[in-house]
Parts: structure tokens; C-alpha cells; sequence
């Protein structure tokens, strides 16, 4: 079984910084992608930014230039490094694996940690 555990959100005040961390676990596992996504209430849930195994990134135009998206493939943890939030920014962040485990696909998310920026 894969498990990922997310942390690092909070409550932070508009223009301000935190970064959410994915720790995942789990025998003979190999990660390949790996990505943030979020979800507002109300809302659906949306990708924030993704990451491949060899470092190569994506991400959502509204976070373009704020948000960094990072891993450490010798802790098989994930980063995400939010800047200048705003507002809109508030949400529960999921994080996603993907990969294979004793040679079958994976597909694993986190529980989630909420974010809130406040105005």
C-alpha cells in the first residue's frame, strides 16, 4: 500500500509564503509523476502544479510565477512552495503519485491540508 502524507498548511495572511510538503511511503515502490492539486469548497478539485520524475514541470496559469513545485526522489517527498498567495489561493491541497509497486500501476492521494489566506 502507498501512502502519502501531506503538511505544511495553515492560515497566512495575503502576499504571504508556505510550503506544503508530501512525504510518501510504501515497499518497493517507484514514483513517477507527481503533482499538487487543490480544491476549493464549492468547487472542483484542480491541478496546481506537476512534476515528473526527471524534474520537469507544469503548472496552472494562475499560479505561474508564484508557486514552486520540487521533489527529493532519495526521500521520495514532494514540494510545493507557494508565494505572494492570495486569497483565491485558499483551498484543501491534495497531493498525487503515480507510479508502480512491485511492478503494477499505482495511483495514491493524500488526505489533504488546507490552506487559507486571508485578505
Amino acid at each position: 500500500q502507498v501512502q502519502l502524507v501531506e503538511s505544511g498548511g495553515g492560515l497566512v495572511q495575503a502576499g504571504g509564503s508556505l510550503r506544503l510538503s508530501c512525504a510518501a511511503s510504501g515497499s518497493i515502490i517507484m514514483i513517477n509523476g507527481m503533482g499538487w492539486h487543490r480544491q476549493a469548497p464549492g468547487k472542483g478539485r484542480e491541478l496546481v502544479a506537476v512534476i515528473t520524475s526527471s524534474g520537469i514541470t507544469t503548472y496552472d496559469d494562475s499560479v505561474k510565477g508564484r508557486f514552486t513545485i520540487s521533489r527529493d526522489n532519495t526521500k521520495a517527498t514532494l514540494y510545493l512552495q507557494m508565494n505572494s498567495l492570495k486569497p483565491e489561493d485558499s483551498a484543501v491541497y491534495y497531493c498525487n503519485a503515480g507510479g508502480t509497486r512491485y511492478g503494477r500501476p499505482f495511483s495514491a492521494w493524500g488526505q489533504g491540508t488546507q490552506v487559507t489566506v486571508s485578505s
